[in-house]
């Protein structure tokens, strides 16, 4: 056994105050406490010898099965882990000595059974892979695919898997969501503390989860967003005077910060922003989408709400319009006539664009849920005089008040994009003017940027339709880059992805890989409340294939086969009953289930 605790504080690995050592603090009565136990059997019960300093010796057998279990004292976020701390101890023993009475075939089958049933309900085919180079290991696939150009679907399908895998593996916690790093954080001072950053990152973890069929996965994070609305409330008082409602900063924690972060200053390009709420609160309305769970809807409901509220009274009146002062831009800047480089100003469309993506969520949820028409009726007053989107220029979707060019013009950040991705609101069909803007934007920043912000674009430019672009920057995605301490003569260096098909930012980050996952998925299909696109931004290099299992809003699972680009065949099953157009090979048709009902269409 070894018990021990963590430090109650610890310094970001890149505040210069401290050496690396000092950064940690402890104290027993203030510290998250931990057990972990480690047995080890073998098949006679002989040949092993447990040592006072913890060491364990094996001796003789050819076999042997080692458990490891750990249980911490934390107990919620609202919790002292020393005085209101879980029993660890009681628990870590509890789970060994039933961990102990159960075979290792017992175990690894329990764990295979519980793994398949999540991720079985996807499969994907983009093609063949040259069966030569399918042979090879992942890491030389994905040097050659980087290289030599090499063409390999098979790859390309099991990154999008991949995402899949680690989302699974690492969004199971009740209230906890997965971080910067997931669970293979290998650091104890990880970059960016291993932290929630919320202005992207935690967000993006799990723009998948819906469509890809991992509901569930989805569900820690949205308890998260219950924590976060209570600290959030305090905060938009406090610091906001904003009394209804609440908000979230830059960063938050397991235990729900929602403040201004800074060690005694930041810059105020991401110090000061606070629109978190707003991004993540439209997770709830995303969630009801695919699945129609109104308990869930009227259960999370005030959540929504509470993020609306809060973007309605910080909102202020210039010129007629409503919008945010001060507000930012993530962690980007603009340049003036004069040359002065600053962050905040008045009217900046990342803070419109989430404001009215968390109102529009707020009043569809009333419509459906037929409640709260007082409220309803303010929603769609804000609605109404809302700041404008502006065209720049340049033909760009204008970042800011004033029509001023960004300090980086290829700035990593496109959250004024947010409107089209992950937001719903901006779109080819409706919004064709702002959509081309968008468009230009992501011309003029590029393809070049790092391994989380290309999962985004590979998601903004699907949404645009243009699948030749999509499928250029998910390459982009795959870009072998060699680990952080490899200092050979062939290093590769930059965003894409290291050879064990972890996203390099870098450093490693987890979030490209979901987003990567999410845009292969947006490449196949999209979906509205109202209607579901088979393949609208489907690229030459996957003319050929087939998916099954892929949800889509209106709660309907999806399955077809396409060839030449062209849809084959699809089966549409609905989950709780309802009405959706399928749009396929240029046609529509309207479809009506029943709960559990199927439709099949061929085409070939």
């Amino acid at each position: 056994e070894a018990e021990g605790y963590a430090a109650y504080q610890s310094y970001p690995n890149y505040y210069d105050g401290l050496k690396d050592s000092d950064k940690h603090l402890y104290d027993p009565a203030r510290g998250i406490h931990f057990l972990t136990v480690i047995k080890a059997i073998t098949p006679d019960g002989k040949g092993v010898t447990a040592y006072p300093t913890g060491d364990i010796k094996i001796d003789g057998p050819r076999e042997v099965t080692i458990l490891i279990t750990d249980a911490t004292s934390f107990n919620g976020f609202d919790k002292d882990p020393v005085k209101e701390g879980r029993d660890y101890k009681a628990i870590a023993n509890r789970r060994m000595e039933l961990a102990s009475k159960k075979s290792y075939e017992d175990m690894r089958s329990a764990h295979i059974a519980d793994y398949r049933h999540f991720f079985d309900r996807v499969n994907l085919d983009l093609g063949a892979t040259d069966p030569q180079i399918a042979a090879l290991p992942t890491d030389v696939q994905l040097r050659r695919y980087t290289q030599l150009n090499e063409r390999n679907p098979e790859l390309e399908a099991l990154y999008f898997q991949f995402g899949r895998y680690l989302l699974i593996s690492c969004s199971r916690t009740p209230g906890v969501p997965a971080n910067l790093q997931g669970l293979w954080n290998e650091k104890l001072l990880p970059p960016w503390s291993s932290n929630y950053t919320s202005n992207i990152n935690l967000q993006e973890n799990y723009w998948g989860a819906e469509v890809t069929n991992l509901s569930e996965m989805h569900d820690p994070l949205l308890g998260f967003i219950e924590n976060l609305s209570k600290t959030g409330k305090t905060t938009a008082s406090n610091y906001y005077g904003v009394n209804r409602g609440w908000c979230l900063g830059h960063n938050t924690d397991i235990w729900a910060m929602t403040g201004p972060v800074g060690l005694n200053g930041g810059d105020p390009s991401w110090a000061s922003w606070n629109m978190g709420g707003a991004w993540v609160a439209t997770h709830i309305w995303e969630r009801y989408q695919f699945t129609k769970d109104k308990e869930f809807l009227m259960r999370n409901y005030p959540l929504l709400k509470g993020a609306a509220e809060f973007c309605m009274e910080w909102l202020i009146e210039k010129e007629g319009k409503l919008m945010t002062s001060p507000g930012t831009s993530p962690e980007n800047k603009f340049m003036t006539p004069d040359g002065y480089a600053g962050a905040t100003s008045c009217g900046n469309t990342s803070d419109i664009a989430m404001t009215r993506e968390c109102l529009l969520d707020a009043l569809a949820a009333t419509r459906e849920l037929g409640i709260d028409k007082k409220f309803a009726s303010q929603l769609s007053a804000t609605l109404s005089r809302l700041q404008p989107y502006k065209i720049g220029h340049n033909g760009n979707l204008q970042e800011w008040y004033n029509d001023w060019p960004d300090q980086d013009p290829r700035h990593r950040h496109q959250s004024h994009l947010f409107g089209l991705y992950p937001g719903h609101h901006l779109s080819v069909d409706d919004t064709p003017e702002l959509a081309a803007a968008a468009a230009r934007t992501l011309e003029i920043k590029g393809d070049e940027t790092t391994g989380w912000s290309t999962g985004w674009r590979v998601n903004l430019y699907a949404r645009l339709r243009d699948s030749k672009n999509a499928y250029h920057i998910y390459r982009k995605l795959l870009n072998y880059i060699s680990p952080d301490n490899y200092r050979g003569k062939d290093a590769r260096r930059g965003g894409g992805t290291y050879p064990n098909l972890l996203d390099a930012h870098s450093p490693f980050q987890i979030d490209g890989n979901f987003g990567g996952s999410a845009g292969v998925a947006e490449m196949l299909i999209q979906s509205t409340p109202e209607s579901i696109t088979l393949l609208p931004a489907i690229p030459d290099d996957w003319s050929e294939g087939e998916v099954k299992g892929l949800c889509a809003r209106g709660g309907f699972t999806v399955d077809f086969a396409w060839k030449d680009g062209k849809v084959k065949s699809a089966t549409v099953t609905s989950r709780s009953g309802g009405s959706t157009k399928l749009h396929y090979n240029g046609t529509t048709r309207k479809l009506r289930l029943k709960p559990g009902q199927s439709v099949d269409i061929h085409l070939m």
